[in-house]
């Protein structure tokens, strides 16, 4: 039995071109425009109501009401004739001089609230801190004024602490950086 022959070079060709065709024909499709897109009368907005026809002014006639019009003037609508309406004349409001509001009496007497002086609170500093890793003890960073009730350092404040001691240190006197920042929270 003979090894079977490797196909020819057109055949090659052939099925990499149909393979080519088809690639472009996806991607075209992919780039057509959406069915939606292709309407033209495509509107999700709901139509407005009609607008209520305006009538027009009733014209007095010159017999006053009587219905004795020639019947061709009755059939026959009447179109409103436009007059022009003379400019209305605007009246000023309020006075015409310049008003000014009275000044207020001045107070009879002035309390000024008393002054209450504040004395900072000393914060402890917490202890120093023994690393393992390294065998140094590091000291605590002063600790700001808290968010906690009375200015008291919460465990987020803390945390912040902690993290800044370990970035103003650096790795060579903390070690790992984690092991750090844990035992100086839980500390």
């Amino acid at each position: 039995m003979a090894p079977p022959q490797p196909p020819s070079y057109v055949v090659v060709m052939m099925r990499k071109g149909t393979l080519i065709v088809l690639s472009v024909f996806a991607l075209s499709a992919a780039a057509l425009p959406a069915r939606a897109q292709w309407a033209t009368d495509y509107n999700i907005m709901a139509p407005e109501p009609a607008a209520p026809k305006h009538r027009a002014p009733r014209q007095p006639s010159a017999n006053h009401g009587a219905s004795e019009a020639p019947a061709q003037e009755q059939a026959a609508p009447q179109k409103p004739v436009a007059k022009e309406t003379p400019p209305q004349r605007r009246y000023p409001r309020g006075s015409s001089t310049l008003v000014t509001p009275a000044p207020l009496p001045p107070p009879l007497h002035y309390n000024p609230p008393p002054v209450e002086t504040v004395t900072p609170q000393v914060r402890p500093v917490p202890p120093s801190l023994y690393v393992p890793q390294t065998g140094m003890v590091l000291p605590n960073l002063p600790a700001p004024v808290g968010s906690g009730p009375g200015g008291g350092e919460t465990s987020q404040d803390r945390a912040m602490r902690c993290a800044n001691q370990a970035g103003v240190y650096g790795p060579a006197q903390t070690g790992n950086r984690n092991a750090y920042i844990g035992s100086c929270i839980n500390q």
